[in-house]
């Protein structure tokens, strides 16, 4: 696909658009060491996604599980119940990260509307990169009626999301699939790692339906800059960016955020960015295949 002309393509557009029209300067928020804390059931869910299937079907996927041992899945890819915060739980797998990169900044890469029986009522404007679309399309009736029977059986409305790299962006997709599909839910999405999904009206929808969303990343990985704001895609609020060991900012805004401490303008094009970050340490948890022990 010509790889290395299409990354030196992308990064122009990038770096010709990457700064909005009419910056806004707001100020970034430390924080808290409890609330970075807070993040690990999540991450241990995300790092679960990518042991193998007979590993996760009975929960013995090593320290991710270990984790979380009250939880009991029903579907893989993870789908199941989670006592301590009496939610359900959609996690999808990530992919490998080089893999993710080359389709990521395919110059080609497409947008496309939502279908309207996943997504009803969403309107044309909506956009999103048809790759994620399309896998997402895969399961999600499946899971959708997964869910719906574990809230009746255990008679809660708290559904947790999450998911790292490609599986960040399809939890992403989830939040608004969830909050259209079941309008009752209690969401609380966190992704890892995630590129960018869709366009601007994605992502504003995505603030306006799921309010208690969080995208995190960490230090200088490159895959949340893709594809480029030069494309058309933008990121919907709740950026936390790890900078190091014990240390975070919240990010305002929906992807313009213009502090130095936020992705767009630590990590301002691919070149400058290292793809090793992608797997973590997120507070002390890396996640990937190399690391379902």
């Amino acid at each position: 696909m010509f790889a290395s002309t299409l990354l030196m393509t992308v990064s122009f557009v990038g770096a010709t658009y990457a700064a909005p029209l009419t910056p806004l300067r707001r100020a970034v928020s430390q924080i808290a060491a409890t609330e970075l804390s807070g993040f690990a059931p999540t991450t241990q869910f995300a790092r679960a996604a990518y042991c193998p299937i007979d590993e996760l079907q009975d929960w013995s996927c090593g320290e991710a599980c270990d984790a979380l041992a009250d939880f009991t899945p029903t579907l893989v890819d993870i789908v199941g119940y989670w006592p301590s915060e009496d939610a359900v739980v959609v996690v999808h797998e990530g992919t490998d990260p080089l893999q993710f990169e080359s389709v990521l900044t395919d110059i080609d890469a497409l947008k496309d509307t939502l279908d309207p029986t996943l997504f009803p009522g969403v309107g044309g404007d909506v956009l999103v990169h048809n790759g994620f679309s399309d896998q997402h399309a895969l399961t999600a009736s499946t899971i959708l009626a997964e869910v719906n029977s574990l809230m009746a059986a255990h008679g809660t409305s708290n559904l947790t999301l999450a998911g790292h790299s490609l599986g960040g962006a399809l939890a992403e997709l989830d939040s608004l699939f969830f909050a259209l599909n079941i309008p009752s839910a209690r969401i609380k999405a966190r992704t890892y790692g995630t590129p960018r999904v869709g366009n601007l009206a994605f992502a504003e929808l995505i603030d306006s339906m799921v309010p208690d969303f969080l995208r995190i990343n960490n230090e200088d990985d490159l895959i949340p800059i893709v594809p480029g704001r030069g494309l058309g895609f933008s990121h919907p609020q709740g950026e936390t960016h790890i900078l190091g060991p014990g240390n975070a900012v919240a990010c305002p805004g929906n992807d313009d955020a213009v502090d130095d401490q936020c992705q767009i303008k630590s990590v301002p094009n691919i070149f400058v960015g290292n793809i090793l970050n992608h797997l973590g340490p997120y507070e002390g948890i890396y996640i990937g295949t190399i690391f379902c022990t």
